[in-house]
């Protein structure tokens, strides 16, 4: 299905700039197969170019890994050592989208996702917030996605086994996106 711009009320093709106070790249993981240990990370900067074509798009964004935050300083610290991210040899995380689809009632985005100089290919499912002007007069969107990825998949290999034979830190990692972004160009 192609979309149009009049099927996306409020949607205008140009370049919108993601707004990294209003927008937060979220995720969480199952800990001690018992519960789930959520996070977020700050966003650095992200682009969308955008054509007369809802679907018709580029995204890049990037993601400070250091920016790490679960509520717990030695966790946030594990997390950005050599075991996991390893900040001070990747410094940042990227996903360039490589098309948009609508598939039944959802909307996808499909792209490359890349963590440790790993890249894979993903799909987030997205939702649309809306589009409007702010007190400001800027013209702002806002959208929510989600996916999954086995972290092992991109090189985030740490665990421990438990007695009952699960894992300290589970394989699948949910991402949940928040965002927000601005039209800077028609």
């Amino acid at each position: 299905m192609t979309l149009t711009n009049t099927e996306v009320p409020g949607f205008r093709a140009g370049k919108w700039v993601l707004d990294p106070t209003h927008s937060e790249v979220g995720f969480h993981v199952r800990h001690m197969m018992v519960s789930k240990v959520r996070g977020a990370f700050g966003v650095k900067s992200a682009t969308l170019i955008a054509s007369d074509n809802p679907l018709d798009f580029v995204l890049h964004a990037t993601v400070d890994a250091a920016s790490v935050n679960t509520n717990l300083q030695i966790r946030d610290d594990h997390l950005r050592s050599v075991d996991f991210l390893d900040v001070a040899r990747f410094p940042t995380m990227e996903f360039v989208s490589s098309g948009a689809r609508v598939s039944g009632d959802e909307f996808l985005v499909d792209g490359e996702l890349t963590i440790r100089d790993v890249t894979r290919s993903i799909t987030f499912q997205v939702e649309l917030g809306g589009f409007g002007y702010d007190t400001d007069k800027v013209y702002r969107a806002g959208a929510s996605a989600k996916t999954t990825i086995d972290r092992e998949d991109f090189g985030l290999t740490w665990s421990a086994t438990l007695e009952t034979g699960g894992l300290v830190v589970g394989k699948e990692v949910t991402i949940l996106l928040e965002l927000e972004g601005f039209l800077t160009e028609e």
